[in-house]
């Protein structure tokens, strides 16, 4: 389940057809071709009641009269009535099928919008795997029953009405037979399929779990093999391979039980009305061909009823994949522009933090920043160091409003950030975190995505600035190479050199660094030092290091820990004046040595 706040919809019927409601509201703007799908609908069903009526007068018109001339004309009668009905159903299916992508194609689109901006926290509450299955597996489930179920639970209920219309009509006794064998016929079939029902949702959760079980062993197969974990994951998976199997096995044997069980009712039921028809048709008081056409009623009637049955399951189905889908669509997000944004001066980097405490909503008892106090100034560089957990990066994540504070403020340029537009505050900040993240796409697209708009040239002159340039160029298509996942098949150093291309070409008047130089050789990292302090020339620059050799020139570096601020000064001053430093320096430059 989701962990969102507004997770308001309990497990029970009534919310899941409530959810189910919300999602066909998405059907609403499509009114034109709902009406072609049911103009479709009702003509395919009243060709095929008629095709009934066809029958009766192939039969006694045509074979019991022996006319050459009224059998050819009722022959092509039906044949009409065939083609009508061909021509119907490819009308009803297209824009049934087409309403039903359409749809889901809208939804997707919308909970993937509303996702996007959703605040990092629900992400961490929350397993991506599960997410990504609800746009997928429960998308394509309602699709079918938008696209086809829906229509064919309509179809058969005109069916059916029209079938016991046209049974009335033709033989009042013989109906009377049927009504009363439909509901001998229709519960047990009821009764056994709830259990096929509950089987296949079985079926669906073991399949789901085998998916996720993929899913995360191969996102993480170096681990793996590292670890040569593979007889382990073998195993494993082969159990959750035959669990499911087990489970497709009962319902398989379930279902086909099920199919025999709807045989033999249903052909005994038409068996026990030809004996009773065929005793009328002998004794004169019904033709053969009205015998024919009831018979054909009655099988239509009963299977419409079978098949109604079948889609309510579906449909309730359907309804608990609405709910999961609804409850992310209506997932608020807790962070979030203002209503009336106050307008951003020129920014120069002025930063200023007042008496700020946070707490993750995880761990709301333990505070990861407690009563910080900083200013920063325009174009200087500060360095935050301290051991891990004392809110270094938390620090970022505030700045940035991936989170907010429970009290305490942060202001740029004299402004509360919450009283920012978010797109123009996080405008102002460049990042290059710890552990660099590039898309799949070309080594160009992860470089434009800082912005969007840069050219080829001004591409070129970050990748330059980031010590980049010439190891992209002697790759075989240069910035057009495309990249795997994460950046598959790049250095730990070349992906972090794109990292800083990227903060490079974004231009931002606040740089935050997090162990940016972190994953380079020495080499590496002497040009691209060089490359920052080019960079960070009349920026304001937030460095957060674990290695103190690299903040030593810092015009300032602030010691955090447990997220208190505990001294703040240079190098040489916190050597003397900080505890906490003096003895993570020791640490460091024994080791160097």
């Amino acid at each position: 389940m989701l962990h969102s706040p507004n997770t308001d919809y309990p497990n029970n019927t009534s919310a899941r057809w409530q959810a189910a409601r919300q999602a066909v509201q998405f059907i609403a703007p499509y009114k034109r071709q709902v009406a072609y799908s049911l103009l479709a609908l009702l003509f395919t069903a009243a060709i095929t009641l008629s095709i009934g009526q066809g029958i009766r007068l192939l039969i006694d018109q045509g074979f019991a009269t022996q006319s050459k001339e009224l059998l050819s004309h009722y022959v092509l009668i039906f044949l009409l009535l065939v083609v009508a009905l061909a021509v119907g159903t490819f009308t009803r299916y297209y824009w049934v099928t087409w309403l039903g992508e359409r749809v889901i194609a809208d939804i997707r689109s919308r909970v993937f919008n509303h996702l996007i901006h959703l605040h990092p926290g629900f992400f961490e509450a929350n397993r991506s795997l599960e997410i990504q299955s609800r746009l997928t597996a429960d998308m394509t489930l309602l699709q079918t029953v938008i696209g086809s179920s829906v229509s064919f639970a309509l179809r058969n209920l005109i069916m059916m009405t029209g079938g016991i219309i046209w049974l009335f009509i033709t033989n009042a006794k013989l109906t009377a037979l049927v009504m009363i064998c439909v509901p001998l016929v229709v519960m047990p079939i009821l009764i056994y399929g709830r259990r096929v029902r509950q089987l296949s949702r079985q079926s669906q959760d073991k399949i789901a779990a085998v998916g996720a079980y993929v899913g995360e062993v191969l996102g993480q197969i170096k681990t793996v093999q590292a670890y040569n974990h593979q007889p382990i994951d073998q195993k494993q998976f082969h159990s959750q391979v035959e669990d499911a199997f087990a489970v497709a096995k009962q319902r398989t044997l379930q279902r086909a039980l099920l199919i025999t069980l709807v045989i033999l009712l249903v052909m005994g039921a038409v068996g026990l009305m030809l004996w009773v028809g065929g005793l009328d048709v002998i004794e004169g008081r019904i033709s053969a061909g009205e015998l024919a056409a009831f018979v054909f009623y009655s099988v239509i009637v009963g299977s419409a009823v079978a098949s109604i049955s079948e889609v309510i399951g579906e449909l309730q189905r359907a309804a608990g994949a609405a709910e999961r889908t609804m409850e992310l669509l209506n997932s608020p997000n807790l962070i979030q522009s203002p209503q009336q944004p106050q307008r951003l001066p020129k920014v120069s980097g002025n930063i200023d933090i007042d008496r700020l405490c946070f707490a993750y909503p995880a761990r709301p008892e333990v505070l990861a920043i407690n009563d910080l106090t900083l200013s920063i100034r325009a174009g200087e560089t500060l360095a935050l160091v301290g051991p891990s957990g004392a809110g270094k990066s938390t620090l970022f994540d505030l700045l940035l409003r991936f989170f907010d504070s429970q009290s305490g403020t942060i202001r740029l340029e004299g402004i509360d950030i919450r009283n920012l537009e978010l797109f123009e505050l996080r405008r102002c900040f460049a990042l290059v975190s710890q552990n660099p993240v590039l898309f799949h796409g070309t080594i160009g697209d992860n470089l434009r995505y800082a912005r969007p708009d840069a050219s080829d040239a001004a591409i070129q002159t970050a990748a330059e600035a980031a010590y980049a340039h010439e190891f992209i160029c002697k790759l075989p298509q240069g910035y057009d190479t495309p990249l795997g996942d994460l950046g598959s098949g790049l250095s730990g150093g070349q992906k972090q050199r794109l990292a800083i291309a990227r903060a490079v070409l974004a231009d931002a008047p606040v740089l935050l660094l997090d162990e940016a130089t972190s994953a380079l050789d020495a080499q590496s990292e002497y040009w691209v030092q060089q490359a920052l302090q080019q960079l960070m020339r009349g920026r304001t620059t937030l460095v957060i290091a674990h290695r103190l050799a690299t903040v030593q020139s810092a015009g300032r570096i602030a010691v955090l820990d447990h997220g208190r601020l505990e001294a703040l000064g240079t190098h040489a001053e916190l050597l003397q004046s900080s505890a906490l430093y003096a003895r993570l320096a020791a640490l460091q430059f024994q080791q160097a040595q």
